[in-house]
């Protein structure tokens, strides 16, 4: 281990560090929750062109300009990896992407909050425990006081989720909410894809590992060390979403790129900054996630998954709160909503104790 690492690896053991990296994984859980509020106000547009304006921000944009400017040679620092590296983390990336657009139809099939439910529930599980167990470290999950600390938190985080999700149901039931193509397993079972395959992230993490490191060697701050792997992970991601919109665009009568362009100036302007606002957002949960991996012990690093798709959920619950969607609901909905919310709180709170033993 290089100095940096060894340095990084001894500071990031304090109890004030480990609050502040579960700090900075809630705020970047509050952006990802947050992110679709300026996308649903696009107006006039199809969600395709929307969604890929709001991933060139997200996907493109964002990734190469901050790591273009965190790099002294941009393109001298992906060249020393070799292809091999670089194919496997975009390629994970892209598995990520097939986690994103199966994310609607698991919307359509299931609903929003039984498929959220579902969906993060098993990206959560498959994300923390997968890259630990490849690395042949089940002995540190099962056999260390950190590790069990760590599975009571997945555990008891699993929970919540699925308090949230009924609480959400719940409320769908009460508002007249319908899902018209509503069908219990095939919704389901692309849930469950969904959840698989989202966690390809959390593998592109894992295999992108080098990227940092090297970037720890080069002097880039902690903080900001994770963000070059940003560059493969999310390409390989906007790869899929992209071709999936444009392939929509272009085969599907109903909807036409130029005639979404070719709305009056005011509704482009508009239009393009709702959609770039939103891509911004999403981009900035993983910025706030690099932010918060950098305060977690290197030796724990698995847990970084668990407190980001954990808190994504109970942020999801309380910006739903804070924009009205459960004013007209009765109590009993919302009383399963702040149970859920505790929960989750005590997950985090259960991986906290986990990361100081």
């Amino acid at each position: 281990m290089s100095d940096n690492l060894a340095a990084l690896a001894a500071q990031l053991t304090g109890a004030p560090v480990i609050l502040a990296g579960i700090g900075w994984h809630t705020l970047g859980a509050a952006c990802a929750a947050s992110f679709y509020a300026p996308i649903e106000k696009v107006k006039k547009w199809s969600w395709e062109t929307t969604w890929a304006i709001a991933g060139f921000f997200s996907w493109i944009l964002l990734p190469i300009g901050f790591t273009f400017f965190l790099l002294p040679h941009f393109t001298g620092f992906y060249a020393a990896f070799g292809p091999n590296l670089l194919l496997k983390v975009a390629l994970f990336g892209a598995m990520w992407g097939v986690g994103n657009v199966s994310y609607g139809l698991t919307m359509r099939h299931l609903g929003m909050s039984l498929g959220i439910g579902v969906a993060i529930g098993v990206t959560l599980v498959v994300g923390t425990l997968v890259p630990p167990l490849l690395h042949g470290q089940a002995a540190t999950l099962f056999r260390t006081r950190s590790g069990l600390f760590t599975m009571a938190g997945v555990v008891v985080a699993l929970m919540g989720v699925a308090i949230v999700s009924y609480a959400g149901h719940q409320k769908e039931i009460q508002l007249g909410a319908e899902v018209k193509e509503f069908n219990v397993a095939l919704g389901l079972t692309l849930a469950v894809l969904c959840g698989i395959f989202s966690s390809g992230f959390s593998f592109g993490l894992d295999a992108a590992t080098p990227m940092r490191d090297a970037a720890l060697r080069l002097g880039v701050n902690p903080l900001y060390a994770r963000l070059p792997s940003y560059v493969f992970i999310m390409g390989g991601g906007a790869v899929v979403n992209m071709a999936y919109c444009f392939i929509r665009l272009g085969a599907l009568q109903r909807l036409s790129l130029r005639a979404d362009l070719g709305q009056p100036g005011p509704v482009l302007v508009k239009n393009g900054l709702l959609a770039a606002a939103g891509g911004i957002m999403w981009y900035f949960q993983f910025f706030f996630y690099a932010w918060g991996e950098a305060n977690i012990p290197v030796r724990l690093a698995y847990v970084n998954w668990m407190l980001h798709m954990s808190i994504y959920v109970l942020c999801g619950g309380l910006v739903g709160l804070a924009l009205g969607e459960w004013k007209s609901v009765g109590s009993r909905p919302v009383r399963l909503l702040w149970l859920g919310v505790l929960v989750i709180i005590t997950a985090a709170n259960l991986v906290g104790l986990g990361l100081r033993s």
